[in-house]
């Protein structure tokens, strides 16, 4: 009798067009061959149902993210603005409903109007701002955060509207808006200068510095963003978008694979692309229910708080942020992030902002990365210089000079970007930031290069 060996072979693929492997078993009998190849498939067979299992459970400990926003864009009327306020949440709560129905946790819904400029069409100065205040006390009592869109889109806008934005930023703290310092024609150095002109006063004019909040400056970003300051729309309203508040999936990747960078990008990318489909599935529901165009999801996974994408990325390199490895770390995330296949809107990018990250805002305050930093990061793909403070010092000069560095970044890279400034009035190098608004971590403040 000749020896057994053990032979194994693939059979032709299924009807579903998967290959199994098989076991065969040359030189014994057809009993004991049968015997031994039921046995062995059976035990390779338990073997990666166990192996699948165990992958399986493993996945279920990720932590889901919380749903940051869920963004409705719509044009407002003056003679029927409150209808069309109640007709909007309608539609954006039976998403958070949709969602907390599947286990997730909603920090709020958003709505953005037309530009500004567009909004206030019209109206005189005082009863423009009494219209603004009208809409920024709606807000904080039906729940929702306003964003009343750009001053300015390109430079040929009128600046007075900006010097509107700056007064109305000032006096009312729930509502959010933008300028647009480049785009597809380039770079706008007329809305950089009334951008710089509009942080500075705020910064002195409204209670602890606090209004530069609430504004960002964007240059390449597209329309329907869902992250704020820098939403957007131009168009007919009834749109919507979701954005995660990430940061927890891409910490506990990152302490899954221990630096690897293909694995953390491959794995990431998994457990991304989780949590978007959810979204993808409910917002093509509710698009289907309620007649509104569901724009996409942007997978950015933004800190906030103790949900730092600071301590993801130490994680992933071993060091303090702002050290060696950070860079690529950026890579990472902006790698898996652009590879979820979903319909993505916005930054789709990585997120940093300085004093929304309690951990960011401790290394800030240590120096162990600044303004150049965050542009080196940037450039691998980041949201900018988002929260970033500086002394009240900081001149409209040095801040056009930042803001001008932020759009010719993006513009040369035709990618989305933000500078979100925060000088703090009568404060120098070395004094503490005073924000009182929850969502800010006070940090130190450092000299302008």
């Amino acid at each position: 009798m000749q020896p057994a060996r053990i032979k194994l072979y693939w059979p032709q693929k299924s009807s579903d067009g998967k290959r199994p492997v098989g076991v065969g078993f040359l030189g014994l009998s057809d009993h004991w061959g049968s015997y031994m190849c039921s046995f062995i498939n059976k035990f390779v067979a338990g073997l990666l149902l166990f192996i699948f299992s165990f992958a399986a459970a493993h996945a279920q400990d990720y932590t889901k993210p919380k749903v940051r926003a869920i963004t409705g864009f719509v044009r407002i009327e003056r003679a029927q603005y409150a209808q069309q306020i109640t007709d909007t949440l309608t539609v954006l709560h039976a998403a958070q409903r949709e969602f907390e129905h599947r286990g997730y946790g909603v920090e709020g819904v958003r709505i953005v109007t037309q530009p500004l400029g567009e909004l206030v069409a019209g109206q005189s100065d005082a009863d423009a701002l009494a219209f603004l205040k009208t809409l920024d006390e709606l807000s904080a009592k039906e729940h929702f955060a306003l964003n009343i869109g750009p001053a300015m889109l390109r430079d040929s806008d009128d600046p007075h509207t900006m010097q509107l934005l700056a007064r109305a930023l000032s006096i009312n703290p729930n509502t959010n808006a933008s300028a647009i310092i480049a785009g597809d024609d380039g770079i706008h150095w007329k809305v950089i200068q009334e951008t710089a002109a509009l942080v500075h006063y705020v910064s002195i004019h409204s209670p602890h510095s606090q209004g530069t909040f609430n504004f960002t400056a964007t240059a390449m970003l597209k329309p329907y963003a869902p992250f704020y300051p820098g939403g957007y729309h131009t168009g007919p309203g009834k749109q919507f978008s979701i954005a995660f508040q990430g940061a927890n999936v891409v910490q506990e990747v990152f302490a899954l694979t221990h630096g690897d960078f293909d694995r953390s990008v491959s794995e990431l990318t998994r457990q991304l692309t989780v949590h978007c489909k959810v979204a993808e599935s409910i917002g093509t529901q509710i698009a289907a229910s309620t007649g509104w165009a569901y724009m996409g999801v942007d997978p950015t996974p933004a800190p906030l708080g103790d949900v730092s994408i600071g301590a993801a990325i130490e994680t992933y390199t071993g060091a303090k942020f702002g050290s060696s490895g950070t860079m690529t770390a950026a890579l990472v995330i902006t790698t898996a992030v652009k590879a979820v296949p979903v319909k993505q809107i916005g930054y789709s990018g990585l997120m940093v902002p300085v004093m929304e990250d309690q951990l960011l805002a401790r290394r800030w305050a240590e120096g162990t990365f600044n303004t150049d930093s965050l542009l080196a990061y940037s450039a691998v793909c980041g949201t900018g210089l988002d929260t970033v403070p500086y002394p009240g010092d900081a001149s409209e000069g040095q801040l056009a000079r930042i803001l001008g560095d932020v759009a010719s970044l993006a513009w040369k890279w035709h990618k989305p970007l933000s500078a979100r400034l925060q000088p703090v009035a009568g404060l120098k190098a070395g004094d503490q930031t005073p924000f009182s608004d929850p969502y800010l971590f006070n940090t130190t403040l450092h000299a302008l290069p």
